[in-house]
């Protein structure tokens, strides 16, 4: 699913389920950073009790990364990955179990997915590569020396998956990094870590999401369970819902968009509440006059898979719906008008309902027509607008801009590039603020000045070198911005000569068929309707199977969808006639997998007979490798966006062929494409480490074979504070369970010499029905989402005449003024209206003062803040907001927020919700009818130094709000300021290559020499490096408040314009709503 569109959306629709994550940060004392005591109360006010990573979100990102130059060799990789993890511990500090997935061998359903991924990776690093050299020669011409490209362990990130030589030793380093950590951070002290690396099949999340539904409902199991969930991808939100559990909040990073917006030099994290997004599901989904019982845990199953229509990795996208055209808008809005329609829910459980999915998508297919009508018109558009603005600038050639492209600066973000050729200096290291452009200095590193005659020879080459080292920086940097510039310039296609004809032209007459003609080449009306049958049916198994996968996990390996391209909405006809079943089958092994979904110019990760069948022209499986092939745009902009057609993989025959050349593996490419089991590292104090000396104590006498074969019951009813109600199977792993040193396999990092880790094999408990409620004794927070909160019904996209385009909630054009610059800008336009005499806030304090006249009252209907202003809907005017104190850090400005009182009205009201994009910080507070204040969860922490330096009492009004100094820094209560000090690096990794399965060899070390031993609880000082340059999240209160243009909305009574003549005073309120209660 498109993470940006869905995430965005839901951010922008329901604002309060994205909070800050508020980050502490080592400290310095005598130049030593001391770690940060992962020990103490979580800063957030929430302790979690599981942290679940999809490593894939870490490791990706630590081949690129932002803070530091683009790493070289897999050391530095898993020193990031090291750093990244450490970070992510001291936000969310788990108190009982760390649980690290890697992706393993994916279902078919994926494979394709991933195929199509690497293919379209290979060529466009191909495509950048040639760029490059042209590029060079170019430099080389006109005399600009650059250095040369410098060989890299990592030049081709398709090394991520599994079966290649990387994610062997990742699993080794990862090993290690687990015996440091809880070998000496006391926060690790009592939490069980699991690591399931890519020998374990499936798909990192969804191993961890069996590990969540198969823990529920057993005996031992805490229904009140905290979890929290890394990932990158949005279908975690899906997942994390499909649970059921309240308890659970999604830990990501921030979009680039919204980076943008606050101004951020590097990602913050957030935390996506999903019990906060079941209070919004609540409330959008009370439909009336139901001829049956809303029963609200079926109206989220609905909702999870209403979602598929929109994106999913396992079937092509349907042309219909879009989200960034408000696609889950209208779902959502067929879904209410047709529910009592239907009689019944779309779906029970992981079994969707055909025939009522087939009514409700006819419904939504019903809009195509004016879906695509508008599609068409807004493209043509789009098309006549950049002709237009390329024209200008062809005749403004000779004239030099004012500014340089963002494109062209020399940014931070290109370090961490595939396409940079060497590493280069992050703007922490050189002093630079590189996000910032100015047209009066050069891009280049200055020059240093010339020594004086005085100067010895020695030092005038010393010299000269430098300046030859900062020519080739300089222009290496300006390489690389250019062929990023080039290569974003030649993947729109609107900068093509040649642009693809559009032959289908969707949403005029005939275009259902030209579809099928031109997509799947059916010619005639017979055809078109043979063909169209079988999509259909396929479409719908691959729904079924989703919603399964969702549920239960997998069904079957071996089902994909095979066709390139999805029906319409209105062609999902005659559901309920359809048969739809699945095989389970087995998952490929990891080199059969790589076969089936990398491209020949990866073929160096897979052993050489394998890699033969990839290259040699007699290969009897060659034509699975094109190196060219056809990428249909399919009506999209963007080349990354089209659609890479390529041959689907033909089973038999790749296993075929791979039976030949399995028989010669070597034993260390044999244990590579084998399927292995989860491990579970524990210190040898943790109250389950007996459990495991005894049953490694019984199994002594066995063959490492015999020996995984044996598996223990964990039995938490019995001692359920043995395992913290983990339900199991543990098994002595091969080789020694509890070795005293463990080696380190990362160039740099110390062994461990005294180890107190003890490692066991782990096995899920045995499968059991997934109970798609909240299980019984679930303690369910206080509701934190009111009416107020929620926005009105949005003009349904198509159906939007783009008349107004704060009603669409479309983003301002680039370039315009918005946010916190116009909310200065109106606020010095209305001060010099009327002519008011500014403070250092902009206002006087007194401006608004209330007259003698009038009587003390409650609260200000329909205000709403924006930028220190208070919108007086009876006036119909701007006014400045009194001088109150902060009310909270915990409070922002788009949050639920109670009534306040005000000098002018008498009736307390709801203030309106202010720029749902924005996100409040720390939401595990609950609102108190009585007292109208927040208060944390019953388990969270109930102190805190910076929660209450925020909250005063305002002696003048009942209500709080940030004020303007919440701009100002030097203004910002209860935290420190001055520059950041970075946080520690992770730690390191885990033993020799040959480590699998949690054991340590008896072979000779692979690192000789001597290591010094932590002494005193301290992690070796080589791993004590700063995060280099991880710019921490703060709090709401903390970081400040970047005001953004408020975008209107068209059902709000601001902007609903009334009848000629009628009053536009705004209604007064209704009695019985606000903050504190509902009606």
């Amino acid at each position: 699913m498109g993470v940006p569109a869905f995430y965005r959306w839901l951010a922008e629709k329901y604002p309060l389920v994205i909070v800050d994550v508020l980050e502490e940060e080592p400290v310095e004392i005598d130049g030593v950073k001391i770690p940060v005591d992962t020990s103490k109360p979580n800063p957030n006010n929430l302790e979690y009790d599981n942290l679940y990573l999809d490593m894939n979100g870490i490791i990706h990102p630590c081949f690129h990364p932002e803070d530091r130059p683009s790493p070289t060799t897999f050391a530095e990789v898993f020193e990031c990955m090291f750093d990244y993890i450490d970070r992510l511990f001291v936000m969310v500090r788990p108190r009982k179990l760390l649980y690290m997935a890697i992706d393993g061998v994916a279902p078919r359903a994926k494979m394709n997915q991933q195929r199509s991924r690497r293919f379209r990776a290979a060529k466009d690093a191909a495509d950048a590569a040639a760029e490059e050299e042209r590029l060079r020669e170019e430099f080389e011409r006109e005399g600009r020396k650059l250095p040369p490209k410098e060989n890299s362990q990592v030049f081709d990130s398709n090394v991520i998956t599994p079966g290649t030589e990387f994610m062997a030793v990742l699993s080794v380093a990862l090993q290690y990094y687990i015996h440091l950590r809880l070998n000496y951070d006391p926060g690790w002290k009592n939490v069980k870590v699991i690591l399931s690396d890519a020998n374990v099949p499936g798909e990192g999340e969804h191993k961890i999401m069996s590990y969540i539904r198969l823990q529920r409902n057993l005996p031992g199991y805490d229904p009140n369970t905290r979890h929290c969930l890394y990932g990158l991808d949005a279908d975690l939100i899906m997942l994390a819902l499909a649970t059921h559990e309240v308890h659970f909040s999604i830990l990501r990073e921030q979009t680039v968009k919204e980076r943008q917006r606050e101004k951020r030099e590097s990602l913050m994290k957030k935390f996506l509440n999903i019990w906060t997004l079941r209070e919004y599901l609540e409330f959008e989904m009370q439909i009336p006059n139901l001829p049956f019982q809303i029963d609200f845990e079926r109206i989220v199953d609905d909702f999870i898979f209403m979602c598929f229509f929109v994106g999913n990795d396992f079937l092509p996208h349907m042309p219909t719906l879009e989200i960034r055209e408000g696609a889950i808008n209208l779902l959502l809005a067929v879904y209410k008008k047709e529910l009592r329609v239907l009689g019944g829910y779309l779906t029970d459980a992981c079994q969707p309902n055909l025939s009522r999915v087939e009514h409700f998508i006819q419904a939504v297919g019903s809009y195509e027509d004016k879906i695509f009508q508008k599609r068409a018109r807004l493209h043509q558009r789009q098309a006549e607008r950049i002709k237009r603005e390329k024209a200008g600038a062809k005749r403004g050639d000779d004239v030099e801009p004012h500014f340089q492209p963002e494109a062209l600066v020399p940014v931070a973000r290109f370090h961490g590039s595939r396409l940079a050729s060497a590493p280069t200096p992050s703007p922490y290291q050189n002093g630079t603020e590189s996000s910032k452009f100015d047209g009066n200095r050069s891009s280049r590193p200055p020059k240093f000045a010339r020594s004086s005659s005085s100067a010895t020879v020695g030092a005038a080459i010393v010299e000269a070198e430098e300046n030859l080292e900062i020519d080739e920086g300089g222009n290496k940097e300006e390489l690389k911005a250019r062929l990023k510039e080039v290569l974003r310039e030649k993947s729109d296609v609107f900068n093509s000569k040649n642009q693809e004809e559009d032959k289908i032209k969707l949403g005029e007459p005939g275009w259902k068929e030209r579809y099928y003609e031109e997509k799947f080449s059916a010619k005639t009306p017979e055809e078109r309707e043979e063909i169209r049958r079988d999509v259909v049916l396929r479409y719908t198994e691959g729904l079924c199977w989703v919603m399964r996968y969702y549920y239960e996990g997998v069904c079957s390996w071996q089902w994909f969808y095979p066709y390139h391209y999805a029906p319409f909405a209105s062609d999902l006809k005659d559901l309920g006639q359809l048969n739809i079943s699945f095989d389970l089958g087995s998952p490929f092994k990891p080199f059969n997998q790589l076969l089936g979904v990398f491209p020949a110019a990866s073929a160096h990760a897979l052993p050489v007979r394998y890699r033969e069948l990839m290259t040699d022209p007699n290969s009897p499986i060659i034509d699975f490798y094109p190196t060219d092939f056809e990428v249909d745009m399919n009506g999209k902009r963007y080349a990354w966006q089209g659609i890479a057609k390529l041959p689907f993989i033909d089973e038999s025959r790749l296993l075929a062929e791979v039976e030949k050349v399995e028989h010669t593996l070597t034993e260390e490419e044999a244990k590579r494409n084998s399927v292995m089991f989860d491990m579970l590292f524990v210190l040898s104090s943790h109250p389950l480490s007996e459990s495991i000396y005894l049953l490694d104590n019984h199994c002594k006498q066995l063959s490492d074979k015999e020996r995984i074969e044996v598996k223990e019951r964990i039995k938490p009813e019995l001692r359920a504070t043995c395992s913290d109600g983990m339900n199991g199977y543990i098994s002595p792993c091969a080789g020694d369970t509890h070795p005293p040193i463990f080696r380190s396999p990362v160039e740099g990092l110390e062994d461990i010499l005294d180890n107190g880790v003890i490692c066991a094999i782990y096995r899920l408990p045995d499968p059991h029905k997934h109970i798609t409620r909240p299980p019984p004794g679930v303690i369910m927070p206080k509701k934190m989402v009111n009416l107020g909160d929620l926005k009105p019904a949005p003009v349904l996209w198509h159906e939007d005449s783009g008349r107004r385009p704060w009603e669409s909630d479309r983003q301002n054009p680039p370039g315009s003024i918005s946010g916190r610059h116009l909310g200065e800008a109106s606020q010095r336009l209305i001060a010099n209206s009327l002519q008011l005499k500014a403070n250092g806030n902009g206002y006087r304090n007194h401006a608004n003062t209330r007259p003698s006249s009038y009587a003390a009252a409650h609260g200000s209907p329909h205000a709403s803040h924006s930028n220190g202003l208070m919108y007086n809907g009876h006036h119909g005017m701007m006014r400045p907001m009194t001088d109150s104190s902060h009310r909270g850090y915990n409070q922002s400005l788009n949050s639920a927020i109670p009534s306040y009182h005000s000098q002018f009205y008498g009736q307390p009201h709801d203030e309106a919700v202010i720029s749902p994009s924005y996100s409040r910080s720390h939401l595990p507070y609950e609102r108190d009818s009585q007292s109208s204040r927040y208060h944390p969860y019953e388990r969270d922490i109930q102190s805190s130094r910076s929660h209450s330096a925020f909250e005063r009492d305002s002696q003048s009004s009942g209500r709080q709000h940030a004020r303007n100094a919440f701009h100002s820094p030097d203004l910002r209560p209860g935290y420190p300021h001055g520059p950041v000090s970075r946080a520690p690096s992770g730690a390191t990794s885990h033993g020799a290559y040959d480590f699998y399965q949690g054991h340590v060899s008896s072979g000779p070390v692979s690192h000789p020499g001597t290591h010094r031993q932590w002494h005193g609880g301290y992690p070796p000082a080589s791993n004590q490096s700063s995060f280099g340059g991880y710019r921490p999240p703060l709090a709401r209160g903390d970081s400040g408040f970047i005001h953004h243009q408020a975008r209107g909305n068209g059902f709000a009574p601001l902007h609903q314009q009334p009848p000629h003549g009628a009053n536009r005073r705004p209604p007064p309120p209704q009695s019985g709503y606000g903050r504190n209660g509902r009606k």
